[in-house]
């Protein structure tokens, strides 16, 4: 009898940055085959901004969700699991979910993975996650997380990811978002009435990519290393995606496991 094929398709938002594209996404992809040898393993990005920037710049082509699912029909897979790398369900999400779901009477069990911040208990585990990599921080030190930020309604998460950092005892963590609430001005406003002397910045995406570059972590008038200088602090910017974080890549992991056994 002829078994059945079988596939994980990664989807990412993507980064044209070669160096933490293989640390982070290429890390979980890796970390997702070696869990699923019987599964065929395959990458697509939602980013289409990226994916012409990466064929036109360095002629690679990575397929869109659309095409990676047209591929695996048209090569006889039967059961697809859809597994997203995204931080939040929000519009790359309900992107990626329309894309795939279009492909359901194509093929006999499509199932849609979930990102890192979905039930409630992820929340805690990534908090570990993040904090287990970290060195302690001390009674005058600051942690910065800067997310990405979106109009979607889940853009909420940010501000509940905050208020559970506190509640799991680290008044000195904050976290906020480049394009949404809570933003910059909020967040130096927290900081300042915790008075740090030092504020280390990291990126809550999974990527190191372009926002972490130049949003967060550039000299630039507007970023965020240049305001929290500004104010006096002592400035660290980590340029870690979370996709470099083993703990955080567990979390994937265990997100495919508990899909596995509905």
């Amino acid at each position: 009898m002829k078994s059945v094929k079988k596939a994980i398709l990664v989807v990412s938002f993507g980064t044209s940055h070669e160096t933490t594209r293989e640390k982070t996404i290429g890390a979980i992809e890796r970390e997702v085959s070696a869990a699923y040898p019987d599964y065929e393993i395959r990458r697509a990005f939602t980013s289409g901004m990226i994916l012409r920037v990466l064929e036109k710049r360095d002629q690679i082509k990575i397929d869109n969700v659309a095409e990676a699912m047209k591929k695996l029909v048209e090569e006889g897979f039967r059961e697809v699991f859809v597994q997203p790398t995204h931080v939040i369900p929000g519009d790359e999400y309900d992107k990626m979910s329309a894309d795939a779901a279009a492909f359901t009477d194509q093929i006999d069990v499509l199932t849609i993975g979930k990102p890192l911040l979905y039930d409630t208990d992820d929340y805690f585990a990534v908090i570990q996650g993040i904090m287990s990599e970290l060195p302690k921080l001390g009674r005058e030190d600051a942690l910065v997380l800067m997310g990405h930020g979106s109009e979607h309604p889940i853009n909420a998460a940010y501000a509940a990811m905050d208020y559970r950092f506190k509640d799991e005892g680290y008044p000195n963590v904050f976290v906020g978002t480049v394009e949404g609430y809570p933003d910059l001005e909020v967040v130096l406003k927290q900081v300042k009435s915790f008075a740090p002397k030092k504020v280390m910045l990291l990126p809550l995406m999974v990527v190191a990519g372009d926002h972490a570059v130049n949003d967060m972590a550039s000299d630039e008038e507007d970023s965020w290393k240049t305001a929290f200088e500004k104010e006096g602090y002592e400035v660290e910017c980590i340029l870690r995606g979370l996709g470099e974080f083993p703990a955080i890549r567990r979390i994937y992991l265990e997100h495919i496991a508990q899909e596995m056994k509905l």
